[in-house]
């Protein structure tokens, strides 16, 4: 098979499985095995930066990847880190002679056979999330229609990561719109009892739960449900000025 119809398969295969509810680790998992495959690299590895900022491994082509990407972000050194800094591509890196500037990092790349260390940003907008890492056991440089690629390939990465993350967003803010509406006819069906109880009207009943709410540090809905399911009868709610209670 050749480049181009490996690099189409892989595009497609990306594209097959951004469907809702897919596993983000699986599919970038799949991009750096393809990226062996499609860039003739011997390993590769992506991070993702998390909530602090602070890379994550989060796929790798192989064990010895893994274990590479894990001291990268220990040694808090190498091609994968300075492509996030930097919003960058860092390639064609001779990690004989690149001592000086990641002494930690080219040491163990070089006790794990590796001899060239490449690295392409994920990026979208000028927004950074993560980065791509390309190892070689030879010497030999990337070409820039090799670098497209690897870009092109993480640019589908950084989609991917995306999409999951606004799928996940909107999942959480369903969540909460269906909390909400819960929650509010629960207050609602809470206002009814106590109405009822304390012979008030409903606007007068809502300001006692709300009252009760503030005085013991509780949520509001929380009142309500437990004024539902009998914890808390409506007698033990405090009695606002003016409220008549019967």
């Amino acid at each position: 098979m050749t480049r181009e119809s490996l690099l189409a398969r892989t595009l497609v295969e990306l594209a097959d499985t951004l469907v809702d509810d897919f596993d983000v680790v699986d599919i970038l998992t799949l991009l750096a095995d393809r990226c062996v495959e499609v860039l003739e690299v011997e390993a590769a590895g992506i991070m993702l930066a998390g909530p602090d900022g602070q890379l994550r491994v989060m796929a790798s082509s192989s064990e010895a990847m893994r274990v590479l990407e894990v001291f990268e972000i220990q040694a808090q050194e190498g091609p994968c880190l300075d492509a996030h800094r930097t919003g960058q591509a860092i390639v064609n890196q001779d990690l004989d002679s690149t001592n000086g500037r990641w002494p930690r990092f080219a040491a163990e790349a070089l006790a794990a056979g590796f001899r060239s260390a490449h690295a392409v940003p994920m990026r979208l907008r000028g927004s950074v999330i993560g980065a791509l890492n390309l190892f070689r056991t030879g010497t030999g440089e990337m070409g820039p229609a090799d670098i497209e690629v690897a870009q092109a390939l993480a640019d589908v990465a950084t989609i991917a990561v995306l999409q999951h993350r606004a799928a996940l967003e909107a999942q959480v803010v369903n969540q909460q719109l269906t909390h909400a509406l819960n929650s509010r006819v629960t207050l609602e069906q809470a206002k009814g009892m106590v109405a009822e109880r304390l012979d008030l009207d409903m606007q007068q009943s809502f300001a006692t739960l709300r009252n009760h709410a503030r005085h013991h540090n509780l949520r509001l809905s929380d009142v309500a449900q437990s004024v539902i399911d009998g914890s808390l009868a409506p007698s033990e709610l405090e009695a606002l000025p003016g409220a008549a209670k019967g």
